[in-house]
């Protein structure tokens, strides 16, 4: 259960600010946000633990309530869900105490490949034709989706054309809303980058990216999600355990070149996906690959933290600061010096309502 929100004083409490930890202060939670007046709160002396910002995991499929809670309990203060029903969709949102959520909706897919035969998948997912793409996107908004998503698999292999994602791209441009990009094949990932997307989700397996497709990465100001968790129990489940030294080659290239790279694990519980990744606990997982990968410990952070806050326009979170949302995660140990402190969770908050938390 959740309890309701008090005006709390963390004091003795070194504080993840985006670079380093602070000397110990205090953090005022007040009411859903940070506050700067301690007068009138309840003390809570962190003992000198580590205070972060909320985690945010920036690729999930949420299949119920339950599921927001179970990343709750692991830090996971805010989910950025990548597919789902209209209907499912409203009894997600804006649950108080728990993890806070965007999603796509509906994702678009084409007319064959492997996710046209998951089991519930919607008949208005499938777009054919370009003449569509502006009614498509325009009923995506309509029905409650705060981004895009499109599922593109390689050219012939029946996801959606290259004339098609370029029109969905432009239509949504031009309503404001940003297109995640779906991409687990090479030739998928060239596509995305011809349409325009605007973050790439998941990375492909085997041969690391060319050069050239992580310098466009870098040079056209693209995001990536590579989803580290779900190909690497990809690679696994096929028995193609090399094929995952690829996919990381290819995020450290991409890190090297300053392409943004976020923190998303695809958690779901999907019949029919090649790996079902669980709820919260992946997020951990995700960033230790991360640091495996190259970057440092406070980049891993600000890869689950500041950087999707910034690249999926939630400007009140991502990190701690007055006014901002009271999400945040106190953990044990120093995360900066090992990355698995941050699965030393002692408490959360979300919206400044304390959450229980999970047995690391």
């Amino acid at each position: 259960m959740t309890s309701a929100a008090l005006k709390t004083a963390l004091t003795n409490v070194r504080v993840f600010d985006g670079q380093r930890l602070t000397d110990p202060t205090t953090v005022v939670i007040d009411g859903g946000t940070i506050g700067t007046d301690a007068n009138g709160a309840r003390p809570l002396d962190a003992g000198g633990a580590v205070l972060l910002p909320g985690l945010i995991d920036a690729h999930v499929h949420l299949h119920g309530t339950e599921f927001l809670h179970q990343l709750a309990t692991w830090g996971v203060t805010t989910g950025l869900d990548m597919a789902n029903s209209p209907e499912q969709l409203a009894s997600l949102r804006d649950v108080p105490g728990t993890t806070s959520i965007r999603s796509a909706g509906t994702p678009v897919i084409g007319p064959g490949g492997p996710h046209s035969r998951i089991p519930g998948m919607a008949e208005d997912a499938v777009v054919r034709d370009a003449v569509d793409a502006d009614r498509c996107v325009a009923d995506r908004i309509a029905a409650g989706s705060d981004y895009l998503k499109i599922i593109l698999e390689a050219p012939g292999e029946g996801g959606p054309e290259a004339a098609v994602a370029t029109a969905l791209v432009a239509a949504a441009h031009a309503r404001r809303i940003r297109v995640i990009a779906h991409a687990t094949s090479h030739g998928a990932f060239s596509m995305a980058l011809d349409a325009g997307a605007d973050i790439v989700t998941h990375i492909p397996l085997g041969t690391p990216l060319d050069p050239a497709a992580v310098e466009r990465m870098s040079s056209e100001g693209r995001v990536s999600v590579p989803t580290l968790t779900m190909m690497e129990g990809v690679a696994t489940t096929r028995g193609e355990e090399k094929s995952f030294a690829g996919a990381m080659a290819s995020v450290a290239a991409l890190h090297r070149a300053g392409v943004p790279v976020l923190a998303g694990t695809d958690a779901n519980t999907q019949p029919g996906v090649p790996f079902q990744v669980p709820h919260g606990t992946s997020l951990h997982h995700e960033l230790e690959l991360l640091v495996t990968a190259g970057l440092t410990p406070a980049e891993a952070l600000r890869a689950a933290t500041s950087l999707p806050a910034r690249h999926f326009g939630l400007s009140d979170r991502g990190a701690i600061a007055p006014d901002l949302r009271a999400d945040l995660v106190l953990v044990e140990g120093d995360p900066l010096a090992d990355i698995r402190a941050t699965r030393a969770i002692t408490r959360v908050w979300c919206g400044g309502i304390e959450h229980p938390v999970a047995s690391a």
